[in-house]
């Protein structure tokens, strides 16, 4: 056969920028090897007529480490047209890693990301000790998406200096000793390294992680193997003082996570911020939150209140749960503990109820206070009802992070900034922000126009791509890795999160899947179609080379 598989009668936007142009897009062992006009038989035809045909939206920032070993789907992030997915980040990971170490790596993990250990433990092999070997291990699970992994200040600081790694500088000899295990893991793969300097991110006994306090001096020395392999180094929680240092050392591409304090005027001046640390030469990239982020409760998950009622309620399941906010006297009680001072600690003054459509409601301007305010009722009250009227599905966000869309759109004017930053992965009881690409395909292009289309498929594709040092993906042309999306930019949306007990254990998570993605290729093969995922496993672990 001529061709494995044609996209006929496309509209085109390969992920420079470019204008979009109609089109054929022919592939064979997974590569590109034809865009326009194709001729001949293919095993496989997808007819786009009416549909957008970009590249593979890149993922920089997933704590996917331990999930990809009982989900190699990687999901949601494969309903939301993501096809490469970046692990290792916030300087936790799994390798390298002594026998003896195992439980301290998924403990942390599991403290700082929220991440079962059972999960972690019972899910991976761990039969691995250095990245090249986790690396190894990644390549036998067969994932369905490709994975591209930094290795993890955590890791290597404990790997060198043990239980001093937690509240000791680390002596000449010993930044030497990290510098050269991240050399090795960087030559074996790895596509950068990432440190972690965000003090409430504890280990299981209460200290911040290892590298939380490490000198910057540390960094320096490690940003000397890694900028002249062309890798990256992430700097989760740096100031801009350590991140310049950093950026300074020769050949150094400097990530970090970002964001703006929603205050009027705040995004744009985040965005002159960042613009302002990339001159004198500096390669400075930030990643940001596309939409209100944070805590979600509601029926199905978490309680918003303590008192002995609510725990009653608390050890019901969903169907007892839902039985019982419709009994008239149960819920007084509830109501009557809701109004104890002190009865909960959650600000209340920035929780958003997500509305009863598919859709989540992230535009809402009525918080929860003022939605009771309108309705002349408690709170508590006002949460008991919509969670009636919404079948008990009905989900309350606490917008921690990014909680102004107008000043987010603002900082996205900085060509340094790509949005993203969904966390997929990690918080997964607590949080879903895994339809980062659709909302930015349905809000940020469809409904404010902060990006037209072109922009936006660049920002989600070719950027990440070249932040991560892919250089074979991330843009539609010939002899390029065949990672596409086809969709219909007019119905891309996130649907409702739901919360399922699918972790190994039963433990909780929310998942969020999606609706107008047509079909989501992974070198050359399908790997979701029409909102299914296929048999497909044709992820690869992309590994670093310099």
């Amino acid at each position: 056969m001529e061709h494995d598989l044609i996209i006929k009668n496309g509209n085109i936007i390969d992920g420079t920028g470019s204008d979009a142009y109609s089109g054929d897009v022919a592939i064979k062992d997974g590569i590109i090897t034809k865009i326009g006009e194709v001729n001949g038989e293919a095993s496989e035809i997808i007819d786009a007529e009416g549909m957008t045909v970009t590249p593979g939206f890149v993922d920089i920032h997933t704590h996917l480490d331990a999930q990809i070993g009982w989900d190699p789907q990687m999901t949601p992030i494969c309903w939301h047209g993501v096809t490469t997915a970046l692990i290792g980040n916030c300087g936790l990971t799994f390798a390298p890693c002594k026998p003896d170490d195992v439980e301290i790596l998924a403990g942390m993990m599991e403290t700082v990301e929220d991440i079962p250990k059972q999960a972690i433990l019972s899910g991976l092999p761990w039969n691995w000790e250095h990245y090249g070997q986790y690396l190894d291990m990644l390549e036998e699970l067969k994932p369905s998406l490709n994975v591209a992994g930094l290795v993890g200040h955590c890791a290597v600081r404990y790997y060198v200096m043990g239980d001093r790694s937690f509240d000791e500088q680390a002596t000449e000899a010993e930044k030497q000793q990290m510098a050269e295990i991240v050399q090795k893991a960087i030559e074996d793969g790895a596509v950068g390294f990432s440190t972690n300097r965000y003090e409430p991110h504890k280990a299981p006994d209460g200290r911040s992680i290892p590298g939380t306090f490490a000198e910057c001096s540390e960094l320096v020395e490690i940003a000397k193997v890694v900028g002249p392999r062309d890798g990256l180094m992430q700097l989760v929680g740096a100031d801009a003082e350590v991140m310049k240092s950093v950026a300074e050392t020769e050949g150094s591409r400097v990530l970090f996570s970002y964001g703006c304090s929603g205050e009027e005027g705040s995004g744009t001046k985040a965005a002159m911020h960042l613009d302002e640390m990339n001159t004198e030469g500096r390669n400075i990239t930030g990643t940001s939150h596309t939409r209100g982020s944070g805590y979600m409760f509601g029926l199905q998950a978490g309680l918003p209140v303590q008192g002995p009622t609510w725990d009653v309620l608390r050890e019901k399941d969903f169907k007892g749960r839902l039985k019982a906010i419709n009994d008239d006297t149960f819920c007084e009680t509830l109501v009557a503990e809701a109004r104890e001072p002190k009865s909960c600690g959650i600000p209340l003054q920035k929780v958003y109820f997500l509305g009863f459509d598919d859709a989540p409601e992230h535009n809402s301007a009525q918080n929860l206070i003022e939605l009771s305010k309108s309705a002349g009722e408690h709170w508590s009250e006002t949460f008991l009802r919509l969670s009636r009227d919404s079948n008990g599905l009905g989900l309350f966000n606490w917008r921690m992070f990014a909680g102004n869309l107008k000043e987010q759109g603002d900082l996205f004017a900085s060509e340094n900034l790509i949005p993203g930053l969904g966390d997929v992965g990690a918080h997964v009881s607590q949080i879903m922000d895994g339809g980062w690409a659709s909302f930015i395909l349905s809000h940020y292009v469809r409904e404010t126009g902060v990006f037209t289309l072109p922009e936006a498929i660049k920002r989600m594709t070719a950027d990440p791509a070249a932040v991560i040092g892919l250089k074979d993906r991330g843009t539609l042309k010939t002899g390029m890795k065949a990672d596409i999306n086809v969709f219909k930019p007019e119905e891309v949306t996130e649907l409702q999160p739901v919360l399922v007990n699918d972790f190994p254990g039963e433990a909780p998570r929310y998942i969020q899947k999606s609706r107008g993605f047509k079909a989501t290729i992974v070198n050359g093969q399908v790997n979701v179609l029409d909102g299914e995922p296929t048999s497909a496993r044709a992820g690869q672990v992309l590994r670093h080379s310099a």
